[in-house]
């Protein structure tokens, strides 16, 4: 099962501390050290909005081509897409909200408006040799509207696959979801964009992240987003929790015989480093349990 690496991104977005360009650079060839292969290591959106994010060309400068590695910039309109197409990031990654609540609060545009500009952008990132994939956020739930119809998820995975997206990610943004209702939403954006990648992308707010996790593997996604040491969450919604953490789904589904490809306990210095950096306890639990079975140390 591949994880992608959300934790230079989606990890560091909403967190009071700004990292250094220095240390975000470090946290990126940590990860890369683990076996992480696909890494989103910036967004491109207005440093007002999200000052985290302001130094993303310099990361992305920083950090080179990592050999075997796939890098991926978060875009939210054409200004964003512009600066990311004029980096070295492998991959584009769009956002579209599935509740108006949400997309009047984060895009100021509504979801059709926003779906619209993302059906228009599309095919230019593809153009300029970009892998595009298209992330649907709060398709479990809404911390505005509440509930989000089955129906209006598929339909804006019908319009992404339609405009060229290569994969659909589907976003629990607020924690929203549980197991069933991962399988019926990964089934029907599957019946609605069929051929195309599926990638799940769920924060741990309610304590319902694994669990939906291990849910969308049975289901069948491709691949799996999250953030090393568990942190993270949305700007913009609140009371959102942090992203499931990277070195504890690894653990996890090592231990169901699921492989990786990743070293956790990587992940989990990680994780440590990264806490001492943000002045922040680590929400993930690999750090603090260690594996089981335990690392017997021989004398």
């Amino acid at each position: 099962m591949q994880l992608v690496e959300v934790g230079p991104r989606d990890g560091l977005q909403a967190e009071e501390r700004v990292l250094a360009t220095a240390d975000k650079v470090a946290l990126i060839r940590r990860c890369v050290a683990a076996g992480v292969t696909r890494i989103e290591v910036a967004s491109f959106v207005h440093p007002k909005l999200v000052p985290t994010m302001a130094d993303a060309e310099d990361v992305v400068a920083a950090i080179g081509s990592p050999a075997g590695v796939s890098t991926i910039g978060l875009v939210l309109n054409r200004r964003g897409l512009d600066r990311a197409l004029a980096t070295a990031v492998d991959e584009v990654n769009f956002v579209v909200a599935a509740s108006e609540g949400y997309s009047r609060h984060n895009a100021n545009a509504s979801v059709d408006e926003t779906m619209t500009e993302v059906e228009a952008m599309l095919p230019d990132a593809v153009a300029a040799g970009r892998a595009a994939s298209v992330t649907i956020s709060v398709a479990f739930g809404d911390p505005f509207d509440g509930e989000v119809p089955l129906r209006r998820v598929a339909g804006l995975a019908a319009r992404a696959a339609e405009a060229g997206a290569g994969e659909i990610a589907l976003g629990d943004t607020v924690g929203a979801g549980t197991p069933p209702d991962v399988v019926r939403r990964i089934a029907a954006v599957r019946d609605a964009a069929p051929g195309v990648r599926l990638r799940s992308h769920f924060h741990n707010t309610r304590n319902t992240g694994y669990a939906n996790a291990v849910a969308a593997v049975e289901a069948g996604v491709d691949a799996l987003d999250a953030a090393v040491g568990g942190f993270g969450g949305s700007p913009f919604a609140p009371g959102a929790g942090g992203n499931v953490a990277t070195e504890d789904l690894a653990h996890l589904l090592e231990r169901m015989g699921v492989p990786t490809g990743l070293d956790p306990m990587v992940l989990a210095e990680t994780a440590a480093w990264l806490g001492d950096r943000l002045g922040a306890p680590v929400p993930g639990m690999l750090a603090k349990a260690g594996p089981f079975p335990p690392l017997v140390t021989k004398s």
